[in-house]
């Protein structure tokens, strides 16, 4: 039978469920357990969608094209395994299933309340990935934070949850907060203590404590939690401030949390944990023989999460070439002046990414970014909307195009070179419905791309509802604008490179949302490598 760990929050969000449900997982996964990892959602949108990156960071992507929270990135990067459209389940999606069943008449005209039906969905939403026989254990991470009105139906159905798989099948970790008072010096546990307070209130006794902190906690603090939240010593678990995410799992296993969930759930221990590739990433990572300087250019820099996959991305690829990634988030809106202006933002990097993104604001700054890499044979990296720019780029500056530009832009330009994909035109309704999911791209023998990869066939990820315009491929082409990868379906132009540029390459779809610590994204490991060789050969 499925084993079933749920993780909750406690005293405030942003505490890092996603990470220590991550990590949790991945000592499971290495003693040999088939582990999955699943998030639900207290907001009333049906998918992250429709938010503004602002609000809640990047929309993730899976393989069959599900638009999600960003904890499932988290929740690849660390298990190299992928999720799917079950992996993550909003309030709205609850409620929308809830109502198109009454609207179909499946209750038969009675009464349809949060308790038993909201709950009775969230119950079989919880039990899909278990019921597959897929997995050996489900980890469960309930967002928001213990008394927050919208978490109650999730919590409710915990509760009975309990009741029903047995206290050997369904276990809580609770997370929450221990602050340190400067002023005071010292660690207070009572913020965890009203948290746990607030968790029993719904009926729900947490199994294991693991409490965020700042300094370590004395075995003092660890009796005095446990007397007063109804938890052994040895399930107070520590979760002490990180140097890198990726340090989480190591720290988890010295405090021996895998050990306590494998006793509480009666599961037969199958080995120690096997983590000698995740700690050589790791010497990899904290040792690196190079440094480079990398410009992410974007709309969203003032919130870091908005391009997290990016981020983690240029850690992987850091790790396989030794080297330490400084990068340096330049907004694109400060790009829209002179082309002196952008030099003098972008004369110390070693490498341009210009990152995805939807509208027209900050467009003028990333085509002037992208301007500066051709003409001094900087290595460029331009992802979904950055591919398009730089379509755009060199159509009006080297094809002399003047009036060039995306429809999105622009719709009555005279080259409209990225348009509307043909399958969006009759499309009126948002979320959940562009160009989502995995698709197969075909690379060029003699291109970046395939040098990158290895291969000619492979699969990426998209979210997109405008493309490469077909109509001005050939004339593209003669220019020095190489189409050197193809939809062999669609005939979508996937990915496009420049003659006679160290480095240059624009994708339509999004690599980054593949990467992971065991298998580091080839476009971010050969983007990397050649901002390191451009650095070099600008010092000789």
């Amino acid at each position: 039978m499925t084993k079933y760990i749920f993780v909750t929050g406690g005293v405030t969000s942003s505490l890092g469920k996603g990470i220590i449900a991550a990590s949790l997982a991945k000592l499971l996964q290495a003693r040999g357990f088939q582990v999955t990892i699943q998030k639900f959602d207290p907001y009333i949108n049906v998918d992250p969608g429709t938010l503004n990156p602002y609000e809640h960071g990047e929309c993730y992507v899976t393989d069959d094209g599900a638009e999600t929270d960003l904890d499932l990135g988290h929740y690849e990067r660390f298990l190299n395994t992928p999720t799917s459209q079950a992996n993550n389940v909003t309030t709205g999606r609850i409620y929308q299933t809830v109502i198109n069943k009454e609207r179909a008449g499946d209750y038969l005209g009675k009464t349809v309340q949060v308790i038993p039906h909201i709950t009775d969905e969230i119950k079989r939403r919880v039990q899909m990935l278990g019921e597959s026989n897929t997995y050996d254990i489900v980890i469960t991470e309930l967002g928001g934070t213990v008394g927050d009105i919208e978490s109650l139906p999730y919590l409710e159905s915990l509760r009975q949850l309990r009741w029903e798989l047995g206290a050997d099948n369904c276990l809580v970790i609770h997370l929450t907060l221990i602050p340190f008072l400067n002023a005071a010096k010292e660690l207070k546990t009572k913020p965890t203590q009203h948290s746990v307070k607030e968790l029993l209130n719904t009926g729900i006794q947490p199994d294991i404590l693991v409490c965020r902190t700042e300094h370590p906690i004395n075995m003092d603090i660890r009796r005095k939690l446990a007397l007063f939240c109804n938890v052994d010593v040895s399930s107070v678990i520590e979760a002490i401030d990180a140097e890198s995410i990726y340090d989480v799992p190591l720290l988890m296993l010295k405090e021996k949390l895998d050990t306590t969930v494998i006793t509480k759930l009666r599961l037969k221990d199958r080995r120690e944990p096997e983590l000698s590739a995740w700690k050589a990433f790791l010497g990899k990572l904290k040792n690196p023989t190079h440094e480079v300087k990398i410009a992410l250019v974007g709309k969203y820099n003032e919130l870091p999460d908005a391009y997290k996959s990016i981020h983690e991305a240029f850690v992987h690829a850091g790790a396989v070439n030794e080297c330490k990634i400084n990068v340096d988030p330049i907004h694109s809106e400060h790009l829209e002046g002179s082309l002196a202006t952008v030099a003098k933002k972008l004369e110390d990097v070693d490498a341009v990414l210009v990152a995805p993104g939807f509208g027209e604001r900050g467009i003028e700054g990333k085509i002037n970014a992208i301007t500066f890499t051709r003409e001094k044979g900087i290595p460029f990296f331009g992802i979904c909307l950055g591919m398009q720019c730089a379509v755009v780029e060199f159509a009006r500056n080297v094809m002399q195009w003047g009036s060039a530009s995306s429809t999105e832009v622009n719709p009555s330009t005279d080259y409209p070179v990225i348009d509307l994909m043909p399958d969006q035109k009759g499309i009126t309704k948002k979320g959940g419905t562009m160009r989502l999911g995995s698709y197969i791209c075909e690379n060029r023998r003699k291109s970046l791309a395939n040098q990158a990869y290895g291969k000619l066939k492979i699969q990426e990820r998209h979210r997109h509802r405008y493309e490469f315009n077909n109509q001005f491929k050939e004339e593209l082409e003669k220019g020095g604008l190489i189409p050197s990868g193809i939809n062999p379906d669609s005939g979508l132009v996937e990915i496009v490179e420049l003659k006679n540029h160290p480095w240059f390459v624009g994708v339509q779809f999004h690599p980054e949302l593949k990467s992971t610590v065991e298998a580091p994204h080839p476009l971010f490991v050969a983007f990397v490598k050649a901002a390191i060789e451009h650095k070099y050969q600008n010092q000789s």
